[in-house]
């Protein structure tokens, strides 16, 4: 079994983790259970996912995740968008967060092309 928590994806996610739920702490109330959540849900899908495929037996199930990880990572990046254009976010803000995950986003791309290339071999 793989060990998640040294994989350089994942540690990068847990970061934007943490970032995601600093920055949805002051939006107002009324979006609570609308974007809060779904800002929120999006960003721990991605390190979850890293943690779930790592743990698969096969490569095959492992890059599934990743592939899953990776959408979760442009979901966050157009909700981060999203709540910088309703004025939930600062420019600066949005831009912190959208950089980390297009930064987790091509790890993951990097780290799937690896796996697929070692499985293929």
């Amino acid at each position: 079994m793989r060990n998640y928590k040294n994989i350089k994806a994942y540690q990068l996610a847990d970061a934007l983790v943490i970032e995601i739920y600093k920055a949805t702490k002051k939006f107002p109330k009324e979006e609570l259970y609308g974007l809060v959540s779904q800002l929120r849900r999006a960003a721990v899908s991605i390190p979850t996912n890293v943690a779930e495929g790592a743990s698969r037996q096969h490569e095959k199930d492992y890059v599934h995740f990743l592939y899953i990880a990776r959408g979760s990572a442009a979901e966050v990046e157009y909700l981060s968008s999203l709540a910088r254009r309703l004025g939930y976010l600062s420019d600066q803000e949005h831009e912190k967060i959208s950089a980390a995950a297009g930064e987790v986003a091509k790890m993951l791309v990097g780290l799937i092309r690896t796996i697929q290339k070692a499985y293929s071999s």
